[in-house]
């Protein structure tokens, strides 16, 4: 009797598309920055920051992983709302796999249940409950939180393909959730360069990251009425190879002149910060020095105006 050994076929290399829904201020855009390992999505501790799909990309040997971080699902009370809630629903409907996000410490309300009635509608796409959040909640109330999600996927008529809890302070499971992400996705080559961390232009990139120092700090003022648009990016002309420059012209957009005192603060110090704090992470995203020009302009109520959405790239 002859024994065949077996030669175990090396696995065959995935890459696909994910993307995390959920309430806003679920933690999708964190968990985004943590599993790609360095800030790509807009973090606040304001919800409905997040206006565009930013990418993030996790590569592996054996995978690619790329993350769309879609805008918080929401009721919406304003043209830009109605924009954001499509943007999230034609991103469902082209991923692979979608991740819902759900804080540990905040009970299954209204607005987790509208989204998971809309998930439940998309039949074909895989499904993973990730629980966020996790180091705020003691074991009691996160396995609590494990079974409600579970059952509200069994009251919807579908089932989670995988349910994961997760803390990105810590790092508390966050390589688990690629893991677990990946087997999910279809087989194929990588879809971007090796080194890349996101598609998402730079300049768009820029002009979020300017928009997060803002939001920081003005609290409930102006959550959404901030835009930013970098009008241009121009290497410094007169400098020496080694020593180059950038510089970049910004308009930070508010919808009504008296939030321009807000923004710009006492003698411009507001603005100053912003200009400080946003530098030096468009220095770190960019690797170059930056020269930064800001300016901060009235774009009347522009949420609700079509023509100015588009001017601001919504």
């Amino acid at each position: 009797m002859s024994v065949r050994t077996q030669t175990s076929e090396p696995a065959a290399h995935r890459s696909g598309f994910a993307c995390f829904v959920g309430r806003p201020n679920a933690g999708k855009s964190t968990l985004t920055n943590a599993l790609v390992g360095q800030k790509v999505a807009i973090t606040s501790n304001r919800p409905q920051t997040t206006r565009h799909s930013v990418r993030g990309i996790v590569h592996r040997p054996e995978a690619q992983l790329i993350l769309v971080d879609t805008p918080g699902l929401h009721k919406p009370r304003t043209l830009l709302g109605e924009r954001l809630n499509d943007v999230v629903r034609t991103t469902w409907a082209e991923v692979d796999v979608i991740g819902f996000c759900l804080p540990a410490d905040q009970k299954l309300g209204p607005g987790d249940r509208f989204i998971v009635k809309e998930l439940a509608g998309i039949k074909k796409t895989p499904k993973v409950a990730i629980i966020t959040k996790t180091d705020l909640v003691d074991s009691k109330t996160l396995a609590e939180q494990l079974i409600a999600v579970d059952q509200l996927a069994q009251e919807l008529g579908f089932e989670w393909a995988q349910i994961v809890p997760v803390s990105v302070v810590g790092d508390k499971q966050v390589g688990l959730v690629a893991d677990l992400l990946i087997p999910l996705l279809p087989e194929g080559p990588p879809l971007y360069p090796e080194g890349d961390l996101t598609d998402e232009p730079e300049q768009v990139m820029v002009a979020e990251l300017i928009r997060e120092a803002a939001l920081e700090g003005v609290r409930d003022e102006l959550p959404h009425s901030i835009a930013v648009v970098v009008e241009e990016m121009l290497p410094r002309t007169d400098r020496p190879a080694d020593k180059p420059l950038l510089d970049i012209h910004a308009n930070v957009y508010i919808e009504r002149s008296s939030q321009k005192g807000i923004i710009i603060g006492p003698k411009g110090k507001r603005l100053k910060e912003v200009g400080t704090k946003s530098r030096k992470h468009i220095e770190a995203l960019l690797g170059t020095p930056v020269f930064l020009d800001l300016h901060v302009k009235v774009a009347k109520d522009w949420q609700r105006d079509p023509k100015q959405l588009r001017k601001l790239g919504f």
